[in-house]
């Protein structure tokens, strides 16, 4: 804030020396110059005349400087002009800031409430594109475009829905159909990738035998069927088509996993190796787009509540804790959805809760932690919901971070 309020009084300062530097400065030359100019001139006349000498020329402008009046003080007029500039500059200035600026956002209490601003900026933008939607529902890459959206928002079961649409008018797009068959998951008891999901990620396989994330996600499909040799098979098919680095290496974990499991073997010691279930709905389930690693980060939060805000507390309520991004996108990196009646308890979010694949914890450097009671179940935040954010915090902290819920969204 003071900052800010320095920066604002150096510009004001400069536009007021901009105006009324130069309008001081013509004031003064207009008295200095007048007489002087006029009476040089004469002199010049007359020696050019030769009516007197150079000598003669020489003295009287000499004596000419030393005999210039000082200056004139301005008139009445003129200074209640510049006094007026002086004060209604810096005072149009700061009015017009009041009525086009955003001056409450300097105050940090209102920094909360602008998550709630841009959470609902989301769900306008969200119900545009349904609305939009139901006069044009042929619109495949619109029906995928709110599918994303709903999932974002960790809205499953919408998303899903609109997956169904997006792929029942265009069923030859691969990448639509490798989404829907994830959402599919994304659903089922336990998170597994058979039935449908899995006839559609053959069909694509089928057609591309090279696709990626069909590839990855089919042998998550035979390992959670215990098919370990399957899974190997899937996975080895897939490593000679990505490049070096922590998806190749996720994946050659994965394939270690299996062999364990296959041998009854002590599977390896390896944070990053997902079981079955976990993988169909996280960002694990999509490695070829990005996966986790020995280093993925594991943020352990402890959650209570204020006890001032306990008659407000339902115990059936939704209890979502979250990190997302310190600085970018307003969405989840990690969150998990539990019950207000389970308050307080222990929480520990990693990449195993991410919602979106291309979105991981791994990827920034700080997060924002958040807890936030709904009474809706809707993920995003809603006038009357119980919530706490944390300040700026190390994506890789191992120290457990306490929230206590204590503020109501507005």
């Amino acid at each position: 804030m003071a900052i800010f309020v320095l920066c604002v009084a150096s510009m004001i300062a400069a536009a007021l020396a901009f105006v009324l530097v130069p309008l001081l400065r013509h004031r003064r030359a207009a008295v200095d110059g007048g007489v002087a100019t006029r009476q040089r001139r004469a002199l010049d006349e007359a020696l050019a005349a030769g009516v007197i000498d150079a000598g003669e020329h020489a003295r009287k402008l000499a004596a000419l400087a030393s005999t210039i009046p000082a200056p004139a003080r301005p008139s009445r007029t003129a200074f209640i002009a510049l006094l007026l500039v002086a004060l209604l500059l810096p005072a149009s200035a700061l009015l017009l800031y009041r009525l086009v600026g955003t001056p409450q956002a300097l105050d940090a209490a209102n920094l909360a409430a602008n998550d709630g601003q841009r959470a609902a900026d989301m769900e306008q933008a969200i119900a545009a594109l349904a609305a939009r939607l139901k006069e044009q529902p042929d619109d495949a890459e619109g029906w995928a475009l709110l599918a994303r959206a709903y999932q974002a928002t960790g809205r499953a079961q919408e998303s899903l829905d609109a997956y169904r649409r997006a792929h029942a008018i265009a069923k030859d797009n691969a990448a639509l159909t490798v989404e829907y068959a994830q959402a599919l998951a994304v659903v089922a008891p336990g998170h597994r990738i058979d039935g449908e999901a899995r006839s559609l990620l053959d069909g694509v396989l089928e057609a591309d035998p090279a696709n990626q994330r069909a590839l990855w996600l089919v042998g998550i499909s035979d390992f959670q069927a215990g098919h370990y040799d399957a899974a190997i098979a899937r996975w080895n098919r897939l490593l000679p088509l990505l490049g070096p680095g922590e998806v190749a290496d996720s994946v050659r974990e994965q394939i270690a996993l299996a062999q364990a499991r296959r041998d009854g073997k002590e599977p390896p010691a390896s944070p990053s190796a997902v079981t079955g279930s976990e993988a169909a709905t996280t960002g694990s389930a999509a490695a070829p787009n990005g996966a986790t690693s020995a280093s993925a980060p594991k943020l352990t939060v402890q959650v209570s509540l204020d006890p001032k805000l306990a008659d407000r507390l339902d115990p059936a309520a939704t209890l979502f804790v979250f990190a997302r991004a310190a600085s970018g996108p307003p969405m989840p990196l990690a969150i998990q959805r539990l019950k207000a009646s389970q308050l307080p308890l222990d929480v520990t979010l990693d990449e195993s809760n991410g919602m979106l694949p291309n979105l991981k914890l791994s990827m920034f450097t700080q997060v924002v932690i958040g807890a936030r009671v709904s009474k809706s179940g809707n993920a995003m935040p809603q006038s009357g919901d119980l919530q706490v954010l944390s300040a700026p915090t190390d994506v890789h902290r191992t120290e457990p971070v306490a929230l206590v819920i204590d503020e109501v969204v507005p």
